[in-house]
């Protein structure tokens, strides 16, 4: 079995605005979202063994908030170039691209890309837009990264900030 968790990145800030799109860093809600976001994804025992992210500043601070709510050593997090606003295609590309002995991948990316391939993946999800800090686990019945497309996938999880069916965990 394989596992993907997409994550689109936290709420970003708006507040500088000379700053390229790819430099911008979180907003507040953002850096109070990804750790909570981070906490949620510890309660259900969700234990990536590699995460990738866009090398996005916003993207990449996300998924640093996460890893650490994780325990997820920060320096076997990774950062890929071509995450940066990619195409539900190219996402796939790379997750497909990786080595089977990881079995459990966390990918933190962009809109639209992440909500259009979680509806590839799992056409009755049927996400309008995945929000910010959003996240969707999907476990594949595969051995092979390569494999997921055309392999039968299951829901494991979607959560987000502000679902309103599940408890939060405080800190």
């Amino acid at each position: 079995m394989k596992r993907l968790t997409l994550v689109r990145h936290a709420k970003s800030s708006w507040t500088e605005v000379l700053l390229s799109d790819h430099d911008r860093d979180l907003a507040e809600r953002g850096i109070r979202d990804a750790p909570r976001m981070g906490k949620r994804i510890n309660a259900r025992k969700l234990r990536p063994s590699l995460i990738i992210s866009s090398t996005a500043v916003r993207a990449m601070s996300t998924a640093r908030a996460i890893a650490e709510a994780l325990n997820y050593p920060l320096e076997f997090l990774q950062s890929e170039k071509e995450l940066y606003l990619a195409s539900p295609d190219k996402i796939l590309e790379i997750v497909c691209a990786q080595e089977d002995n990881f079995s459990d991948l966390m990918v933190v990316g962009h809109n639209p890309g992440m909500t259009d391939l979680a509806n590839q993946l799992l056409p009755s999800l049927d996400i309008d837009n995945l929000p910010t800090c959003g996240v969707v686990a999907i476990d594949f019945e595969t051995g092979s990264w390569a494999k997921i497309p055309e392999a039968n996938a299951r829901l494991f999880f979607y959560d987000y900030p502000k679902n309103p069916e599940l408890l939060l965990i405080e800190d």
